[in-house]
């Protein structure tokens, strides 16, 4: 599996924890930036990634922001990616298992290393559970183009 990442400056030193456990764990990413803690703004950053998931040259992505929020809404405006912001392991579970959410987004102002790299465990190894949810997700694409009937 490919993942892209990226942060602002408020979500390097999580960014770079998460590499670590990419490394250890033999996932092949990719970091997008930000590369250090000066400031910069995140939807330049959440953009980089998100567009190299939704071109296909990664399968997932993952974000960090202060709060996991600001990526998280500027990455869900591209078509196709379905950005999912989680605080802990049963969301990010879900949000493959029922969302095939590409990205995951969080926030290193609200959340500890240890539950994040749990959450970035989860994200990562739950796979798409289809049946049902195959439906909502194809209404999800019609609203992308604003066509829900």
């Amino acid at each position: 599996m490919r993942i892209s990442l990226a942060s602002d400056h408020a979500g390097f030193t999580l960014k770079e924890k998460i590499k670590e456990h990419l490394q250890e764990n033999k996932y092949f990413y990719h970091d997008f930036g930000t590369f250090d803690e000066e400031p910069v703004d995140y939807p330049d950053l959440a953009y980089l990634a998100a567009s190299a998931v939704q071109k296909g040259e990664y399968e997932r992505g993952i974000l960090v922001c202060g709060t996991g929020i600001g990526v998280c809404i500027a990455a869900n405006k591209l078509q196709g990616i379905r950005a999912a912001h989680c605080g802990e392991s049963y969301s990010a579970r879900c949000s493959r298992e029922h969302n095939d959410a590409n990205i995951l987004t969080l926030g290193a102002r609200v959340i500890g290393v240890g539950i994040a790299l749990e959450i970035v465990r989860v994200f990562l190894e739950t796979p798409f559970a289809g049946g049902r949810h195959l439906l909502r997700l194809e209404k999800i694409s019609r609203l992308e183009k604003s066509t829900l009937s």
